[in-house]
């Protein structure tokens, strides 16, 4: 295994960030941690990364235990921090070149590793790095990152505020990296992206609530969902929000996605009793579920 954390727990004051937290990442596995803001995600990293203490439990990355053997830890793993932590004032060039020597490593040592990044921000290397984009930030950050070649990559909330385009190439970077045999542990806000990952943990107010493939956490959820359309979802969300068999309801983009409490139920009669509350140009129909449904199932618990 390439990550074995065992009974992880954290607190600041009366806050329990993580509670009793256990999980394995095997060896070249692109491995996400899915949760909203103030889950634990970051509290969680940073114990990996070796720049916090644990209150209770153990964890090992590559081998290494993250408290008694930092050092050697330090050497093998690469950690992108959610909020750009680079050299500001430095070029990209001189970013790199700093922390390749920190490693007593350099750009053409690791070459090879990262070159699909490095051939997107090669051309900006003369421009200090506060005056990038927030798609050239990221991919700098995260070749800075792995420049020593490290065992496993941590990378917390690395596209949170980044445009769509770039999302989306930085998960194919993800992708080429992990069959050059890294192991990357990446925690993220986004639902969409939990499906991108070999195996996914949901976590939410500093616990685990599920782990499994993307497809078998949808397979084996037992919820029938109705998705509703209406001009008046608002309006139509109070409605479903006080009706007697309302499991739970919630707005999913432009519509609503609707959970009944009974196994069985008729769709015409959730969409007619909207109807009946004066919604007009109601539409639904029963889909298959997501993974957000799933877990904002779970949340509830």
């Amino acid at each position: 295994m390439s990550l074995q954390i065992s009974n992880i727990s954290k607190s600041f004051k009366d806050l329990k960030a993580l509670k009793h937290i256990s999980l394995e990442v095997k060896e070249n596995e692109l491995y996400g941690l899915i949760g909203p803001d103030g889950a634990g995600k970051t509290t969680l990293f940073r114990i990996l990364a070796s720049l916090l203490l644990p209150d209770e439990g153990q964890a090992n990355v590559a081998g290494y235990n993250v408290i008694t053997d930092y050092k050697q830890l330090r050497k093998n793993i690469g950690y992108m921090p959610g909020k750009f932590s680079l050299y500001q004032d430095l070029t990209v060039e001189e970013n790199l070149n700093f922390f390749a020597t920190i490693f007593n490593s350099s750009i053409e040592e690791n070459y090879d590793l990262i070159k699909d990044i490095y051939v997107q921000i090669e051309p900006f290397k003369k421009r200090k790095a506060g005056d990038l984009s927030g798609g050239m930030k990221q991919k700098l950050a995260l070749s800075c990152a792995l420049i020593h070649k490290p065992k496993v990559l941590f990378l917390d909330e690395p596209t949170t505020g980044v445009d769509p385009v770039s999302r989306n190439e930085f998960w194919d970077m993800l992708k080429k990296l992990q069959k050059k045999g890294i192991t990357i542990f990446v925690s993220t806000p986004y639902m969409d992206e939990a499906a991108l990952c070999d195996r996914i943990a949901f976590i939410n107010k500093g616990e685990i609530l599920q782990v499994d493939t993307p497809s078998a956490i949808v397979k084996n959820f037992a919820k029938q969902v109705l998705n509703i359309q209406t001009p008046s979802i608002y309006k139509a969300l109070r409605v479903l929000g006080s009706y007697q068999h309302t499991h739970s309801i919630y707005p999913f983009g432009e519509s609503l996605h609707y959970m009944d409490s009974r196994k069985d139920f008729d769709l015409n009669e959730v969409l007619n009793h909207l109807k009946n509350e004066e919604i007009k140009d109601v539409e639904g129909e029963l889909i298959s579920p997501e993974i957000e449904d799933v877990f904002m199932e779970l949340s509830r618990n």
